[in-house]
């Protein structure tokens, strides 16, 4: 399956490639702009896919995935599962609960002993940042990041740009304006660096007490006053607080941290009349996001969920080295 020819927008101007130049996704900074369009083209034609009525093809037959889920997960787990489903590869699936981490195994003991069974590639969500960077070095087997700590999500990236660009058509000069716990987000961290790639003017928005460190070396705006960050706003991408990993107060209430930063059919209204709101998920409803946000006309966030599955084909099919003329859908 080859990926569509680029058309539009000026993030697809890029010369047009065929492999991704690490054997591993840890970090968007691991992706050049025109390695993000190669990611975001092949998932388009992996979409296409998800609408026949067998969704699959064997483009990762023989292929072994492990799904090393150490932290809880719904939709990134989910997504790559169908994923791999879809492409028909052979999967094994260890939740933390599970394995031997419980007896007092380490985690690189754990990864040796997979890695003794010869899996093509390791999807990990881990809860310490630079988990996956470990196993990276210690496995012959591609490594994706689905979640470390407080570090990257790349993946949760790519399908937010996937989901920007099918409904604007270009990233490069949209405002993004990302409102929320930035402190504790590893999806933040991931969209800074991915969108800046792309062009995007991002704003980066939440109290002082959860603002990023040092995010002024990224090339982004931050503020603490939401209706600056909102104003203009192509995109309002909203971030779950992270109460599971506070120690100690960070605002005084949640009452009072929706008065001030939570997204509401009002505040929106300052944004651009053809704005989009997502929002990474799981959403904190009455916290970050008004309930008639999340559920109106505006809102793309089950849109993301639905992307998440063609972007993380789009993943596993480009880390795996498949050639375009090796698979036919």
């Amino acid at each position: 399956m080859s990926a569509p020819s680029p058309a539009g927008g000026t993030e697809r101007d890029a010369p047009p490639l065929s492999r991704l130049r690490s054997k591993h996704l840890l970090s968007a900074a691991d992706l050049n702009a025109e390695e993000i369009v190669l990611l975001l083209d092949t998932a388009e034609a992996m979409q296409e896919i998800g609408t026949r009525r067998i969704k699959k093809v064997p483009a990762l037959r023989g292929k072994t995935v492990v799904n090393l889920f150490l932290e809880p997960s719904t939709r990134t787990r989910t997504s790559f599962e169908i994923a791999e489903k879809r492409l028909s590869a052979d999967t094994l699936n260890i939740a933390g609960s599970a394995s031997s981490l419980v007896k007092g195994e380490t985690l690189a003991d754990m990864a040796r002993t997979l890695e003794a069974m010869a899996p093509d590639l390791l999807v990990v969500r881990h809860a310490y940042s630079g988990a996956c960077d470990l196993l990276a070095r210690i496995c012959d087997a591609r490594v994706v990041n689905a979640g470390d700590g407080m570090h990257e999500h790349p993946t949760q990236a790519l399908l937010d740009a996937f989901t920007i660009r099918a409904h604007k058509g270009s990233i490069a000069g949209l405002k993004v304006a990302i409102v929320g716990d930035l402190l504790h987000s590893r999806v933040l961290r991931s969209n800074i660096l991915l969108l800046r790639a792309l062009g995007a003017d991002v704003w980066l928005c939440g109290p002082s007490t959860l603002m990023l460190p040092g995010s002024d070396r990224f090339g982004v705006h931050a503020t603490t006053a939401i209706d600056e960050a909102v104003a203009d706003a192509d995109v309002v991408m909203l971030l779950r607080v992270q109460f599971e990993r506070m120690h100690g107060g960070f605002f005084p209430s949640v009452r009072e941290y929706f008065e001030m930063f939570g997204i509401t059919a009002e505040r929106l209204r300052r944004a651009r009349p053809d704005a989009i709101v997502m929002h990474p998920g799981p959403m904190n409803r009455g916290v970050e996001i008004a309930s008639d946000v999340a559920d109106g006309p505006d809102s793309v966030i089950l849109e993301q969920v639905a992307n998440g599955v063609a972007i993380r084909m789009a993943v596993l099919y480009l880390l795996a080295g498949v050639e375009a003329d090796e698979v036919e859908p």
